[in-house]
């Protein structure tokens, strides 16, 4: 009986560690924003919103921290309503068939000039794994890495002219 007791009283300290690392996401100050060049000429800027998930970081801590966070991909807006329509649709980010944007961690660590986390990047149906530098102050993780949009089929009747091959992507994640 008494290890039984052991066991649970474990088991709930274990569960209030867990939730009390947990941070909630500040949905409306955070966000996802792109840069990638257009008709060789000028570039696109743009942002997803609407961020939810698992946010567990804690740098005294940093072995049990992770991240398990989704953006809405039709939140997807560049300030052009006719090109955010393009890119919803099947021909780019097919948003019916693919409405999230997922990166789950696989590993967060630290580094000279701040942290990285590696981990799987959903999108548009397919899953790689990428690197996040990133730093975090002021309960705001902010990071950046660059995707290469034909790694995840994203516009591939589109050539390199019309569409740039890579992206710059900048996270910003508010958390309480």
């Amino acid at each position: 009986m008494k290890y039984i007791k052991n066991l649970i009283y474990i088991i709930c300290v274990g569960l209030a560690s867990i939730q009390m690392n947990a941070q909630r996401i500040v949905t409306d100050k955070s966000e996802v924003n792109f840069n990638i060049s257009a008709g060789a000429i000028f570039s696109v800027d743009g942002t997803f919103t609407g961020m939810q998930g698992d946010f567990n970081f804690d740098e005294t801590d940093i072995q049990n921290s992770n991240f398990d966070i989704c953006i809405n991909s039709k939140s997807i807006d560049t300030d052009n309503a006719k090109r955010d329509k393009h890119l919803k649709s099947d021909d780019f980010f097919a948003v019916e068939t693919y409405p999230s944007i997922c990166f789950k961690s696989v590993s967060v660590s630290k580094t000279k000039t701040g942290f990285e986390t590696s981990g799987n990047l959903t999108l548009h149906g397919i899953t790689k794994l990428v690197t996040i530098p990133f730093t975090f102050k002021n309960n705001t993780f902010q990071g950046k890495l660059e995707i290469n949009r034909f790694d995840y089929n994203i516009g591939e009747d589109y050539g390199t002219f019309r569409v740039g091959e890579t992206a710059t992507v900048s996270i910003i994640c508010q958390v309480i």
